[in-house]
């Protein structure tokens, strides 16, 4: 018989048939690169916070192939709260098919109380808000679990990180996380739990697919890996490809009948919706050479093409810094000093290991002179950042706000429709756009690059990683940074001259 845990149940309050497609169907998940961060970011941070509430053991062990030993996990348990033990991590029970490993489990006086970490972050003083609904879940079952093995459960709560911690020297493990009571919050759903715990066993151990529509659980609480298979049945493209409409709008066109282009063609749409409608029903390029113009009118010489690549680490790591703020180690920077002039190329990279932000800043004050056209892709990246920067290093803050202040953003004429091919499918991320403008050019194609870097996921995840690479591996994957990083502005350079071409 399988087994349910608290991981699955919360799948299953998501939607029923996500949980079966885990169990029958796992090879259709689309994980994409964000997800999988998440992942490993929630290990990071439930390491970090064993030690919140003192001393602690952890029941984890691993069998030879790798996977949890539950049956010593579970009887390590049992050892562990017999033995008076204050904190016990991964504390795992198990009832007729149902499996919980609780993040912390803490003794209080005449029961124990549940904690649950998440790695979301909220603000320090700001009760409970909406956003913890959807971890109720999983901490109802965990309670419902431990009380049918006879577990006094005196409390449940929610450890999340502080977003208003800011490091100052070593981790403060009571500032860095905030822990919510999820008393009240749970109790509805725990009187839901026997009921729907012998729901989701029964599905899970029936091999039958169940018949179930897409409708507002695919996106909701959290986007759902098995969208694409159970979307497969959608003309392409589809409602659920305009741009930026809300997945309730979509649902409701859906469910009158408006699925493809072709159905909406004739509904009242946004004009951004409308050009891609009907330039991918005529599959014709839409061109506004007027609004082209105006824009690269804001264009001036010498052109400073910019990209930064940042992580965005969790856990602090240096002074000065929140949970998930982010921290620029790279950027590249081609530049054109006036018109027919030589393309010119500068970049920095920092040292994995070590805080990058001041070198960074500096050299970027150095590359970049007082008062001259800064171009970027999306441009409330770059502008956010040099703020923080601008914060951190008073010293260098007015040429840094000066970079802001004359930043140009070559996302403007995507965004606004003014340059629109069918093949951009309702995407204006430079990834969609430098593929539509220049089909087939190897040299304008991310997925040519060596070394393991290839999108700013790539960059993000393996930048910390380098310090612990060998000496040889280091270079590469440090000339692999550099080469993703140098492409991303000459796709700037590339796209900016496509726009000039309908002068």
């Amino acid at each position: 018989m399988k087994q349910l845990s608290k991981s699955k149940y919360a799948k299953f309050c998501q939607c029923p048939k996500c949980l079966w497609m885990s169990v029958y169907k796992p090879e259709e998940e689309v994980i994409d690169p964000t997800t999988e961060a998440r992942f490993e970011t929630g290990s990071e941070v439930g390491e970090m916070a064993m030690g919140l509430l003192g001393e602690y053991v952890v029941t984890t062990t691993a069998k030879e192939d790798g996977k949890l030993d539950i049956v010593s996990m579970l009887k390590k348990t049992q050892e562990y709260m017999a033995q008076g033990t204050e904190n016990i991590c991964e504390a795992a029970f198990s009832y007729e098919g149902n499996y919980c490993a609780v993040d912390i489990l803490h003794r209080t006086n005449g029961g124990w109380t549940i904690y649950e970490v998440k790695s979301s972050s909220f603000p320090e003083f700001n009760g409970q808000p909406a956003k913890l609904e959807k971890y109720v879940p999983d901490v109802a079952y965990q309670k419902w679990v431990l009380e049918k093995c006879g577990v006094n459960v005196t409390g449940t709560f929610l450890v999340c990180l502080n977003s208003d911690y800011v490091r100052e020297s070593d981790l403060d493990l009571q500032r860095l996380f905030v822990i919510n009571d999820m008393a009240e919050m749970i109790e509805g759903e725990y009187q839901q739990i026997e009921e729907k715990q012998a729901e989701a066993l029964k599905m899970m151990n029936d091999d039958n697919e169940p018949e179930m529509d897409i409708w507002e659980g695919c996106k909701a609480p959290y986007a759902c890996g098995y969208f694409n298979y159970c979307s497969r049945h959608l003309p392409s493209p589809s409602v659920f490809d305009l741009y930026r409409m809300t997945m309730s709008k979509k649902l409701e066109y859906y469910r009158m009948g408006l699925v493809s282009f072709e159905d909406i063609k004739d509904e009242e749409l946004t004009p951004v919706r409308r050009i891609q409608v009907d330039s991918a029903l005529s599959n014709e390029p839409h061109i506004d050479r007027d609004s082209i113009k105006e824009f690269l009118k804001t264009i001036t010489y010498p052109i400073y093409f910019l990209d930064f690549e940042s992580m965005q680490p969790a856990i602090p790591p240096f002074d000065g810094m929140k949970p998930y703020q982010q921290i620029c180690f790279q950027y590249s920077l081609h530049i054109i000093e006036h018109e027919g002039g030589p393309l010119l190329h500068k970049e920095h990279l920092g040292i994995s290991g070590e805080d990058p932000r001041r070198a960074l800043a500096q050299q970027l004050c150095e590359d970049i002179p007082m008062g001259v056209c800064t171009l970027v892709y999306n441009k409330a990246f770059e502008c956010t950042r040099l703020k923080e920067m601008a914060a951190w290093f008073p010293d260098l803050a007015d040429h840094l706000l000066d970079i802001r202040d004359n930043i140009v953003d070559l996302l403007i004429p995507f965004q606004q429709g003014a340059y629109y091919l069918p093949s951009m499918g309702g995407s204006f991320s430079i990834k969609r756009v430098l593929p539509s403008l220049f089909p087939d050019d190897p040299e304008l194609d991310y997925h040519n690059l060596e070394g393991g870097v290839q999108n700013g996921n790539d960059a993000m995840t393996i930048f910390p990683k380098i310090q612990f690479m060998e000496p040889e591996e280091q270079l590469k994957t440090r000339k692999a940074l550099l080469d993703y990083c140098c492409l991303d502005t000459f796709a700037m350079v590339k796209v900016w001259e496509k726009l000039k071409e309908v002068e």
